[in-house]
């Protein structure tokens, strides 16, 4: 049965807090300045490392320097379980600090060997100490393999990754903080009561880790600025290949919709033929998302726009931009429909490359017309036939790319080809412009984020 504490003087609290008062201040700070830390990674859109690491170590050295306080160790001196916090947080308190180094690019292949034995050692005592509580001999391996290690990270080569100034900087506070680590370590070894002096070092070393990890991240948001900058240029660019309004026609009214899951897409629409009793319209889905997939929409353009004397003829139309987009995508292939409408013939021709079916909405029916080809820019021998339709009037017509059928809800389940026919079936009374706009909005309202491109091509022939 334990003894029952000795009362405390007021004296002995003022002198107690006299003493700690500094550790106390500063414990407090580093705590702050570590929530801080972590609360501006938690707010950026991607978590970064080196605020998270720099967040950790200075937390636990400022709850380090309040636990080890004399004023705390007055008032629950008596705790087992407080005694063995006080020695165990000793060697979990490296730990971030190493990482921090690690996901800056500051340690070279001795200082890594060096920064992770570290870590297992503290690993090792810190779970000892916790379950079986802390002994002397704990104390002195710390001590040895923290001082012989700091010795190692100070006098380590610059990696070859690192920057020069950042590793110039970090060095000269580790070299500070060092040399009071080992003064303070010494006393463990040697046993000998001198004031700490630990924690003005590690105020230095931290502002030097703040000084990396905020240039660091000045940096990074300089790139991502100008990144944006060239994407929003790259979706200016894409917009201007994709054409403007269907021009006024007797025969037809031609409605599109784009929206790119990203700043730039890999979908593409154009109006091949655009006149007065025929039209050519042309829709392609590029593999990918982003720039790569963009670039390689440009080229569709490029390649249906050298074709156009083919436009009346679907399947030779789509052979002559297979062979030139053949060995010039970087392994990923198009997949593309072209539906050519003509007035005076009263015919629909049409031909596919792996695109869903085209939709004929007529009489309040919907059929699926599909006549697929392989896709463009896979393969030499790719070939492809034209599938001939008479042409009544009202006759609507739906080109899309797959992010429409393949919008998934929360569950999972894709809006399908069934559900885009029975909503293109309702929009009957709608013109081209609000039928569209009406699909668009319904397979946005299926899913709860945008996963890829949604583009469509709305046609009705009247007459």
């Amino acid at each position: 049965m334990p003894l029952p504490a000795p009362e405390l003087t007021a004296e002995q609290v003022l002198s107690a807090f006299h003493r700690d008062a500094p550790y106390l201040f500063m414990g407090a700070a580093f705590v702050a300045l570590g929530i801080v830390s972590a609360a501006f990674s938690g707010l950026r859109r991607k978590r970064d490392p080196l605020l998270i690491y720099l967040a950790v170590y200075a937390v636990l050295y400022g709850l380090r320097m309040w636990i080890q306080s004399s004023l705390l160790g007055l008032t629950i001196h008596d705790s087992i379980s407080f005694h063995r916090l006080r020695v165990g947080i000793n060697y979990v308190v490296p730990i971030p600090a190493i990482l921090f180094f690690d996901a800056a690019g500051l340690l070279s292949r001795v200082g890594k060997i060096a920064g992770y034995a570290l870590i297992v050692v503290s690993i090792v005592l810190s779970t000892l100490t916790f379950g079986l509580g802390p002994t002397a001999l704990y104390d002195r391996i710390n001590s040895i393999v923290v001082i012989v290690a700091m010795f190692a990270l100070v006098f380590q080569s610059p990696p070859l990754a690192a920057s020069a100034r950042d590793f110039s900087i970090v060095r000269r506070g580790l070299l500070i903080f060092v040399v009071l680590v080992v003064f303070d370590n010494l006393r463990g070894v040697f046993q000998y009561t001198i004031l700490s002096l630990e924690p003005f070092g590690f105020a230095v070393f931290l502002g030097c880790l703040g000084y990396v990890a905020a240039r660091r991240l000045l940096e990074r948001e300089q790139q991502l600025s100008k990144i944006q900058e060239e994407l929003e240029v790259a979706r200016r660019i894409q917009a201007s290949i994709l054409p403007a309004e269907f021009p006024p026609s007797p025969n037809f009214r031609v409605a599109a919709r784009y929206l790119p899951m990203t700043s730039v897409a890999g979908d593409f629409y154009d109006y091949v033929v655009a006149r007065s009793g025929q039209v050519g319209l042309l829709i392609a889905d590029v593999s990918g998302h982003g720039v790569p997939a963009a670039l390689i929409a440009s080229m569709v353009k490029l390649a249906a726009a050298s074709h156009r004397t083919q436009a009346a003829d679907p399947a030779a139309f789509l052979s002559r931009m297979n062979a030139v987009l053949l060995g010039n995508t970087q392994n990923q292939f198009v997949t593309a429909a072209y539906a050519f409408l003509d007035a005076q013939a009263g015919e629909l021709r049409y031909s596919a490359a792996g695109h869903p079916p085209m939709l004929l909405l007529r009489g309040g029916q919907i059929t699926a017309i599909e006549k697929n080809g392989l896709m463009l820019a896979a393969f030499d021998f790719a070939s492809y036939s034209t599938l001939t339709h008479r042409l009544e009037r009202g006759d609507r017509l739906l080109l899309y790319t797959d992010g429409l059928v393949e919008a998934a809800n929360p569950t999972g389940d894709f809006f399908g080809l069934d559900a885009l026919s029975e909503l293109f079936r309702q929009t009957v009374g709608l013109s081209p412009s609000e039928a569209g706009d009406r699909i668009v909005s319904k397979v946005r309202g299926w899913s709860t984020t945008q996963e890829d491109d949604l583009t469509l091509i709305l046609c009705e022939y009247v007459g």
